[in-house]
């Protein structure tokens, strides 16, 4: 399983297909794109709301001393949000030609529920949690803070 982590000052998801229809927002926290691929299973999605949960990406309250500013607080110790929405080309191999392989994404049928799996992780850990619409068309919007942009992968944690 893959993730990209963006430490964002806002961030939404709209619709495509519904004239753009918002479903989502939230402020300050975290907006994580998850790929899920034919060999992850739920230990995957553990590992990935886990380091979601306890990364240090933002400076620590009361660090507004910019020569002081360190990345030491998590996304729940500075009471901020995740969006997740899942983004199966995170699992898209461009080694070879110009088009995109998608043949190490999962099938929607087990995709989903390895998702769904993150965002229950994170919620059971009592942080809050907005989420995109699986397999829809959607548009991201974020305002990236820092910036700060992180790729997590479950099979490279050792």
């Amino acid at each position: 399983m893959r993730a990209v982590v963006q430490r964002v000052t806002s961030a939404s998801v709209h619709l495509a297909e519904e004239g753009g229809t918002e479903i989502a927002r939230i402020g300050h926290g975290l907006l994580i794109l998850v790929g899920v691929e034919r060999e992850d299973g739920p230990h995957d999605a553990q590992y990935i709301a886990g380091k979601v949960r306890e990364l240090r990406v933002f400076e620590a309250p009361g660090e507004a001393d910019s020569r002081a500013r360190h990345l030491n607080a998590s996304v729940q110790d500075v009471g901020g949000s995740v969006l997740v929405v899942s983004q199966f080309t995170l699992a898209a191999d461009c080694r070879k030609g110009r088009r995109p392989s998608f043949d190490a994404a999962a099938p929607p049928d087990v995709a989903r529920p390895l998702y769904e799996d993150v965002v229950r992780e994170l919620m059971a850990a009592g942080v809050p949690v907005a989420t995109g619409q699986f397999q829809a068309m959607m548009q991201v919007a974020l305002v990236n803070d820092g910036p700060v942009t992180l790729l997590l992968d479950s099979r490279k944690r050792f």
